[in-house]
């Protein structure tokens, strides 16, 4: 899949977890709001 500046995103679900709470992201449910994803090669690897 590749997307172009300005394409919206497609919606999508990220596992996560807030505090010792799993917790599921839905990309939807920021709808209206600015988001920054962020990726990284792993835990614990500089990047």
């Amino acid at each position: 899949m590749t997307a172009d500046i300005g394409d919206p995103a497609p919606r999508f679900v990220l596992p996560g977890v807030q505090g010792s709470v799993r917790a599921d992201y839905d990309l939807a449910s920021f709808r209206g709001q600015n988001v920054v994803l962020a990726f990284y090669p792993g835990d614990f690897t500089p990047g």
